[in-house]
């Protein structure tokens, strides 16, 4: 099933500048490990050690955070779409 990950600008040099990319995967985790098959380098980005999204690492499916849905396991449905998004800090 095709999904769309949207790139932020941080990344898209790994995607040859491409904002949204079209992937299979019936998980978030598979859907963001085909989009590593597609363009490596993005799983070094995205995933720890432990294959887990690193803290700084915010992902969406349709406008929800997965952390707070079943993470990587999360369902996707065709035509959703995944938002990576890096966090933001300081003061």
């Amino acid at each position: 099933m095709s999904v769309t990950v949207r790139i932020p600008t941080q990344l898209r040099t790994l995607t040859a500048g491409a904002g949204e990319v079209e992937v299979e995967g019936s998980s978030v985790g598979e859907a963001l490990k085909a989009l590593d098959a597609a363009h490596p380098g993005l799983a070094e980005r995205l995933f720890d050690d432990a294959g887990n999204l690193r803290r700084f690492v915010n992902v969406f499916l349709a406008d929800e955070d997965v952390r707070f849905l079943d993470g990587l396991a999360t369902p996707v449905t065709p035509g959703q779409t995944l938002s990576i998004v890096p966090a933001v800090a300081g003061g």
